[in-house]
């Protein structure tokens, strides 16, 4: 065979494999990326770094390719101080996380803070409550979602999230009394920062909450739980129990599936170890190179 039969053979070739692959339900072998983008992260990582030096830290961040923040805390700086720190980085806030109680007693103040940081969302992480979490108490607050929500959306154009703690996983009836703050929440005032981790501890399935409600979690907190530890539902661990991202206990590459399908917009690395100067570069590195060959 000469060199231009080789080449139109070699050629013809190519164009077969392609027409083959448009054929309706031919399954190519190629694995497609699962999580293409670069997720955010939650200032509480970098909680201690923050409250030394701001700006250095911001700096490390933003040097990890990371550009959404959600603060958790203003590390004794002015909402108008971090917003020119973000935009001098080319960074930007989408999430604010505040204490039940400010949200409640503070709106205005949270909701100016909020809209001085550039953040569509305010983000409430834990309501103080006398263990075990009861009925009588997940309605009352649902009640106050209910009216925080409202009061943020129609008088400050901002989305009010719940980030779920594990307490809230207390069976009752056919599900649990997260299902019932679920159930007793208005869709329009009151949706879900989902943390993976905090439905996995009291032993419900992240995969099988974001198929439920995935129209009400906008946002989504990506952490691991370090293997052979037993939750509960306390909504409490040890700080070294956060381990790197695909190294724990949960099904990472079925979580995001299923999160991309649900249309979750802002993901979050959240990583409560001691250990994040190793462990958030692996994680980064872990999404950046999980493609759908790693679903079980």
């Amino acid at each position: 065979m000469n060199r231009r039969s080789l080449f139109s053979s070699r050629r013809l070739a190519s164009c077969l494999i392609v027409v083959i692959a448009c054929i309706p339900g031919f399954v190519t072998t190629a694995a497609e990326s699962i999580f293409p983008e670069m997720p955010g992260m939650v200032s509480y990582t970098y909680r201690n770094q923050l409250s030394n030096d701001v700006e250095g830290t911001l700096d490390k961040i933003r040097d990890l390719g990371i550009k959404d923040m959600e603060f958790s805390n203003l590390f004794s700086k002015s909402a108008a101080e971090l917003r020119k720190m973000l935009d001098e980085r080319d960074m930007f806030c989408s999430s604010l996380g505040v204490s039940f109680d400010d949200v409640q007693n503070k709106t205005d103040e949270v909701a100016a803070n909020a809209k001085t940081l550039g953040a569509k969302y305010v983000r409430v992480a834990w309501v103080p409550h006398k263990a075990p979490f009861s009925l009588e108490f997940a309605r009352q607050t649902a009640e106050v979602f209910n009216r925080v929500g409202k009061e943020l959306l129609e008088k400050h154009g901002l989305h009010f999230c719940y980030h779920n703690h594990g307490y809230e996983f207390v069976p009752y009836e056919d599900g649990t009394l997260f299902d019932v703050l679920m159930q007793e929440t208005d869709p329009k005032y009151v949706s879900i920062e989902l943390d993976i981790l905090w439905v996995h501890f009291p032993g419900a399935d992240p995969v099988a909450m974001i198929e439920k409600y995935g129209d009400r979690i906008p946002l989504l907190h990506l952490k691991d739980l370090k293997k052979g530890v037993q939750g509960d539902l306390s909504g409490k661990t040890p700080v070294e129990n956060d381990v790197a991202l695909g190294t724990g206990q949960i099904d990472l590459p079925r979580v995001l599936m299923a999160a991309k399908k649900a249309g979750v917009k802002h993901y979050y690395i959240e990583d409560e170890s001691p250990s994040i100067d190793t462990q958030v570069p692996q994680s980064i590195e872990y999404l950046k190179n999980l493609t759908t060959d790693s679903l079980k």
